[in-house]
């Protein structure tokens, strides 16, 4: 017990760790992604030529990210029998739709399984394949299953619900349900409960209003609350970076440059770095900012079209001027609050990615 509580006691360490290893997939395939949206000048992820095939490689990265990031945080907590169970474990959560909080809670569970198996006293002739194929093997089972049928359910149970939450709001109070939907897409930055908010604001789209032929205007106006709240996430916490440079590592402000590149074509998994390592201070900061923004966003009376969101879709938007005012102050509301909130960086906690950099992966079979 005294060990379970001293893994715990290190979750913040385990976490940073975890994201010194993601920051690079998350930058790379982000920053992939975002270039071949603008190039192809749409309001969507090409998926055909040369752009496709760009588009395609950002993806890779981006989808990488989770069980990268799980499998580090075993890691730090059980060294390298643990990456294994760890990055298949986070790979399931992601596969399932349970995003990064699914990846943080795989990770946390594969180093205490892996922890507590290597302390299994065995004969001296299995305990050179301990580390490399038995507690793996082992491990990854026990961590597969958990997050397959235990995880899994609760997961899809809560995007039906929130569905239907969402559906028996209605349009009657538009200001509330923008600020729901706004909340929503700021929790878990392209996760299940982003994923339900995104959605419904894009089947609003299909409500055609007979006289035009076109989406009515209350289904415009909550897609211009979801394509504002989307692109607020990763915008905020690249400002905070610059804004509060002494309340981010090195590391967070380099990622930080990335995410405003990926905020700016709605890419909102720019701040999953940011909200992996300090999920108590980051994630209500840019839940109440995009909240607002989408309010702002509906009571300007913007209106959205395309199935997308950020500034990139501006162009094509009713009442652009209040659409990207929207988006400015509710990521700038999301960046003060967040480099408010949050505590200047340990000595300890700076030295992290250092410490990373110089770990040892060498495996030794005999």
């Amino acid at each position: 017990m005294n060990d379970l509580v001293k893994i715990l006691k290190d979750t913040k360490k385990h976490l940073m760790t975890g994201v010194s290893y993601m920051i690079p997939f998350v930058v790379t395939g982000g920053v992939i992604l975002a270039v071949s949206v603008l190039l192809s000048g749409e309001t969507a992820v090409p998926d055909a030529g040369a752009l496709g095939k760009i588009a395609q490689i950002g993806v890779a990265g981006l989808g990488l990210m989770v069980p990268i990031l799980s499998g580090f945080i075993a890691f730090s907590i059980s060294d390298r029998a643990a990456l294994a169970p760890g990055i298949i474990g986070g790979y399931l959560a992601n596969s399932i739709g349970a995003g990064f909080i699914g990846g943080l809670i795989s990770g946390l569970l594969a180093g205490i399984v892996v922890f507590y198996l290597k302390k299994i006293k065995v004969p001296s002739v299995l305990r050179s394949v301990m580390p490399i194929f038995i507690i793996p093997l082992i491990g990854s089972l026990i961590v597969s299953g958990i997050v397959l049928f235990i995880i899994g359910e609760p997961i899809a149970a809560l995007m039906k619900s929130l569905t239907g939450f969402l559906e028996g709001m209605g349009t009657g109070n538009i200001v509330v349900l923008a600020f729901v939907l706004g909340a929503m897409n700021n929790i878990d930055m392209g996760g299940p409960i982003g994923k339900v908010s995104y959605g419904f604001g894009t089947a609003m789209l299909s409500n055609i209003d007979p006289a035009t032929g076109l989406p009515t205007e209350s289904s415009l106006m909550i897609m211009a609350a979801v394509g504002v709240s989307c692109a607020i996430p990763a915008i905020a916490c690249g400002l905070s970076t610059l804004i509060f440079k002494k309340k981010f590592t090195p590391e967070e402000r380099e990622a930080g440059k990335a995410s405003l590149i990926m905020g700016f074509v709605s890419i909102s998994e720019g701040a999953i770095p940011f909200a992996a390592t300090d999920p108590f201070r980051v994630i209500p900061s840019l839940v109440v900012g995009g909240g607002t923004g989408a309010v702002i966003a509906v009571l300007l009376g913007a209106g959205n079209p395309a199935p997308w969101g950020g500034l990139i879709v501006a162009p094509v938007v009713n009442n652009p001027f209040a659409y990207v005012l929207a988006i400015v102050v509710g990521s700038m509301i999301g960046a003060v609050l967040m480099g408010v909130l949050k505590k200047v960086p340990s000595a300890e906690e700076q030295a992290i990615q250092t410490a990373d950099e110089d770990i040892d992966l060498d495996i030794e079979i005999m």
